[in-house]
């Protein structure tokens, strides 16, 4: 049986390490009321008292409903330092401004709120002296289903390696609500978005393809798919070899 103890010792040293070693003096993540940011939340509360949340809603009606009650409920469980920023207001200013000069789809409007999300976190971070705590899972990143610059972005990541699967372990070791543990998995990036159904695949069939190599023949092209366009997203920046 995994030993979580163990695992949440080792990821709370590695936290501890990272800090210690950056010169920082806290650390700050995007508390969503999500499954990834709850687990990263609460590691990273353990390791340093000095962890702040930030609730950042955006447009999104989920974001001001269920996912502001549920992160409110993480961080009231936990002790963890809880601030909102209503990010709305910049978003439809940032639309207006660049109405102008190009045509946005639907996919480049929906990657503007996570990345304005991670403007506000290191600019917190900036001003208090701390570390961004990123909260993106290893099914997320072999899919490729995050914003780069946005969700992708970070100073340390203690949950990186871990399924989807894994996390929902974790959550239940740790008796994290019922509410983040049983709701489906969202960015609330747009009204009724949830994460399988814009992927066309279940976690449970990624998590188990990533853990046994094993996948039903239309789920692992839809997989494999994924992952080949979203290549990029896993690579560092393309600069001139000279």
């Amino acid at each position: 049986m995994r030993d979580y103890k163990e695992e949440f010792d080792k990821r709370v040293a590695f936290i501890k390490e990272t800090l210690a070693a950056s010169g920082q003096k806290g650390i700050v993540y995007g508390n969503s009321g999500g499954k990834d940011c709850t687990l990263v939340g609460i590691l990273c509360k353990a390791a340093c008292d000095n962890t702040v949340g930030i609730l950042m809603p955006c447009a999104s009606q989920r974001n001001f409903s269920i996912d502001l009650n549920d992160g409110k409920e993480v961080a009231e469980k936990y002790g963890i330092e809880t601030r909102l920023v209503d990010l709305t207001p910049v978003r439809e200013a940032e639309l207006e401004a660049i109405k102008s000069v190009t045509d946005m789809t639907p996919a480049a409007t929906a990657n503007i709120a996570p990345r304005l999300r991670m403007t506000t976190l290191y600019a917190v971070a900036g001003a208090e002296g701390r570390l961004v705590a990123g909260t993106g899972n290893r099914s997320e990143a072999y899919m490729g289903y995050f914003t780069k610059w946005g969700d992708g972005a970070y100073d340390l990541n203690p949950i990186a390696d871990l399924t989807v699967t894994e996390i929902y372990e974790f959550l239940a070791w740790l008796d994290a609500p019922m509410s983040v543990r049983t709701k489906a998995p969202s960015a609330g990036l747009f009204e009724g978005q949830t994460d399988e159904k814009e992927m066309g695949v279940t976690y449970a069939a990624i998590d188990k393809f990533l853990l046994t190599g094993e996948a039903d023949e239309g789920d692992k092209a839809v997989i494999d798919r994924f992952h080949r366009i979203s290549e990029h997203k896993r690579q560092p920046q393309v600069t001139y070899p000279g």
